[in-house]
């Protein structure tokens, strides 16, 4: 049996992964998370044998430890971090200490011998690119927002530790993954939540701005792939969708997959880190996943469906 070990297990690509792994009764899930954003209800709640979660904020490092005192990991999927655009910039310094949490957690893999780290990184390394699509080897790196110098640091170490150590890792960039377990820090959970209450859909400055949308079963179905069969060891692979919509435009099929009449607003644009267009070269995720991504229209659809069936509507 592996055990792997799972932070920021309690979020949307966290909990999701945990509920996709569980099922495997070769593995032993634990799933950590210090709940300042996820949600415990977002994770197994029968007490699946093959599982252990514990309330841990990876930033310290003596609690982390002493989990691993108990377990001894095989894997590690490192995604626990500070996110969301608003609230990344609106605490900078808080996001910086997610550092402190990345070398915690590659210490620990180096000195308990864990076959492979999988980190989440994200899109926002690339900055505001000119580059398109955006290739892992190609693409230059040059945001300079905290959330990002923390993620291009994370790779950083990991190639280091690598070289020195033989630390084996993947690095996966995250395009704007969504799913119903995201709150409404992020723009699709908030525009559904608008458009089902028949408030005013907020976006920001003129809606031109691009974006691809990975709707989360993509996400985690190409993960469990990788894991079980060795893939993509000491490489960098993005995962993503990389069908393009402007913002405007995704307001537009959220209000009219929900039936809604609320109006789409204009607020003042970010003062930074909204870039103008993302979409990326799936090359290496689509040799894997061997399937048809989910659309917008499809994934939107599933939200929308899921939220009607949990009440989320006030």
């Amino acid at each position: 049996m592996n055990n792997i070990l799972i932070t920021g297990a309690a979020g949307n690509i966290g909990s999701s992964l945990v509920h996709k792994l569980i099922r495997n009764k070769d593995l032993f899930i634990v799933a950590v998370d210090n709940l300042s954003t996820g949600f415990v209800k977002n994770l197994p709640q029968n007490h699946p044998a093959n599982y252990k979660f514990y309330k841990c904020d990876v930033n310290q490092s003596l609690p982390l430890r002493k989990i691993a005192s108990q377990h001894q990991f095989d894997y590690i999927f490192h995604y626990a971090a500070m996110v969301g655009v608003e609230r990344t910039l609106a605490r900078p310094l808080k996001v910086l200490r997610d550092i402190d949490g990345l070398k915690n957690i590659i210490d620990l893999a180096k000195n308990h011998r864990v076959k492979r780290i999988f980190f989440s990184s994200s899109s926002e390394v690339y900055g505001e690119s000119f580059h398109f699509p955006q290739h892992e080897e190609t693409t230059p790196l040059n945001s300079r927002l905290p959330y990002a110098v923390v993620k291009n640091a994370g790779e950083a170490f990991l190639k280091a530790y690598h070289a020195e150590f033989g630390l084996s890792y993947t690095i996966m960039r995250f395009f704007n993954t969504y799913g119903p377990t995201q709150t409404c820090d992020f723009v699709i959970p908030r525009f559904i939540k608008a458009a089902l209450e028949g408030r005013d859909i907020p976006v920001r400055g003129k809606g031109t701005q691009t974006r691809t949308f990975c709707y989360i079963d993509d996400n985690i179905d190409f993960t469990d792939i990788i894991l079980r069969k060795s893939l993509f060891e000491n490489e960098v692979v993005n995962v993503g969708n990389d069908n393009e919509h402007t913002i405007t435009d995704l307001a537009k099929l959220i209000r009219e997959i929900t039936g809604s009449r609320s109006k789409i607003v204009h607020l003042p644009a970010l003062p930074e880190g909204d870039m103008t267009r993302r979409k990326p070269d799936l090359t290496r995720m689509k040799s894997v996943l061997k399937r048809e991504l989910i659309s917008l229209e499809e994934g939107v659809t599933k939200m929308v469906d899921i939220f009607k069936q949990n009440n989320h509507v006030s």
